[in-house]
């Protein structure tokens, strides 16, 4: 799981994963991002993750998720979600468990914790592990003690995230960037912002993300000589 991969020797690609962790697809997404990581060739990536909060107005303290399903859908759709991101996660190692899940947790307070991880280099792996105590382990990753919990197993002091958690540190931040995101056009996620200028929409295969990420370094490289746009 890597934060960052960064050299003097290449050009680095800045990519800001825009994503919420109660989304089956960014869980798809970073998963396929993780395989086209490992096959850059040529450039550097520096990655940082952005908050968007699917649905903000979900309680302080989250839902029950059934009747979330319910308010949200009109009746639970638990099954169809398990059917369709089970096949969708082929490949990526993922195992959701929808069943395991009982509530729908507000996630403001899972992005302030990947927030304060940049400061250790962990955003990535943090990420991963709070979409995978969610759909993997029916773990609540509104609830503080689990993400207290997930931090301090990134050398994050326990003291600390509980002060800072108490307190209204990046509260008002986080739901800032939530908003600069929809100002910005992206009304679904994942979505891949490349050297601020390029946003990419969805889970894609690991071999286009590649493909896309090449072009956008070479246009970034050379804004004068192409349209703004990757193309397909």
């Amino acid at each position: 799981k890597l934060d960052f991969i960064m050299s003097n020797s290449y050009p680095i690609l800045h990519l800001d994963i825009i994503s919420d962790f109660i989304c089956p697809w960014c869980f798809i997404g970073k998963r396929k991002l993780d395989r086209a990581l490992g096959n850059v060739s040529g450039f550097q990536i520096n990655l940082a993750w952005r908050p968007f909060r699917l649905d903000p107005t979900i309680a302080d303290e989250g839902e029950d998720r059934k009747e979330y399903l319910t308010r949200k859908f009109g009746a639970p759709k638990s099954k169809k979600f398990a059917s369709t991101g089970q096949d969708a996660a082929a490949g990526t190692d993922i195992q959701f468990a929808f069943d395991k899940i009982t509530r729908t947790p507000n996630t403001l307070n899972a992005h302030r914790l990947v927030r304060w991880s940049g400061e250790y280099g962990r955003q990535h792996a943090i990420a991963d592990d709070l979409f995978s105590a969610y759909f993997e382990h029916g773990k609540d990753i509104g609830d503080v003690n689990t993400l207290i919990e997930i931090g301090v197993k990134y050398a994050m002091d326990e003291t600390v995230l509980r002060a800072k958690f108490a307190s209204n540190e990046d509260v008002s931040e986080t739901r800032q960037l939530d908003a600069q995101a929809r100002g910005a056009g992206v009304t679904g996620v994942p979505a891949f912002l490349m050297g601020g200028k390029f946003l990419l929409v969805g889970a894609k295969e690991p071999e286009y993300l590649n493909q896309i990420f090449s072009k956008a370094v070479v246009k970034l490289a050379n804004p004068g000589h192409s349209a703004d746009t990757l193309g397909a």
